[in-house]
């Protein structure tokens, strides 16, 4: 199959990698300098040179914020058959342009970043796939992350979003507060390092990533509970309640098991 991937970012380099032996593989980037490391594959700068290519499969793996409006700039280049896809991690407005351009579509999500997973062993990462789009687009898919032991789940563009806002937005909000009170510590404790080593590793995202995340319409209402839960924990320790503060750690104990 050929295929084109658009960005030649940390994911959009993990693709070509992924792809480049068993597919005839192309990257568009505006960036030449990004485009230097790139072997086994098809480069191009300009949309023209997409023409003669004639993609089957486009992945777009360019920054949320872009990605809809790449995906404009690029249709006028590609065949009508192309299947679209993306691996946003945000869907929001996504099923309105898809079905609003006419062409087949296939949305997944890799749910795993590549400064923080280990992508030479992914076997207990997870993936989505959009139950809504094109069924062989959702084949190939399906078959690749399989191929990668990735765990997979198919949710509508809805479910995504929700799903997204619940396991990500609450774990990188609770580091940023973590990050946000902790001082240096010239001899920490066991806990503390974990928390550090988790900090460091989400903090070491890409900052448009943690703004996908925060942005997701979803968020801010996972964010409030948060914020509510907070705000009854630091009643209980303001008070000295134990019997409260039993209760509390009863009930968080039985939603981790």
């Amino acid at each position: 199959m050929r295929i084109l991937i658009l960005g030649a970012g940390k994911m959009g380099s993990f693709f070509v990698d992924l792809l480049s032996f068993d597919h005839e593989t192309a990257v568009y980037d505006i960036d030449p300098r990004r485009l230097r490391f790139m072997y086994n594959t098809q480069r191009f700068t300009t949309m023209d040179e997409i023409d003669g290519f004639k993609p089957e499969l486009v992945i777009n793996a360019v920054t949320l914020k872009y990605t809809l409006d790449v995906f404009r700039e690029v249709l006028p280049h590609l065949p009508e058959d192309c299947i679209l896809s993306d691996i946003s991690s945000v869907k929001t407005g996504f099923r309105e342009f898809y079905e609003s351009c006419g062409r087949r579509y296939v949305s997944t999500h890799p749910m795993f970043g590549p400064t923080f997973a280990n992508l030479g062993a992914l076997s207990n990462e997870n993936a989505i796939i959009i139950s809504e789009g094109d069924y062989m687009g959702r084949i190939f898919f399906k078959d690749l992350y399989s191929r990668l032991d990735l765990h997979i789940c198919e949710y509508t563009f809805e479910e995504h979003d929700n799903t997204v806002a619940y396991s990500l937005s609450i774990p990188f909000v609770s580091t940023f507060v973590f990050a946000a009170v902790m001082k240096h510590q010239d001899a920490p404790g066991t806990t503390f390092k974990r928390h550090m080593r988790i900090a460091q590793g989400v903090l070491g995202e890409d900052d448009c990533l943690l703004r996908e995340i925060l942005f997701n319409p979803k968020t801010g209402g996972q964010v409030e509970k948060t914020r509510q839960e907070l705000s009854a924990l630091l009643d209980i320790i303001d008070k000295k309640d134990e019997e409260k503060l039993n209760l509390f750690l009863q009930r968080i104990r039985k939603n981790i098991r």
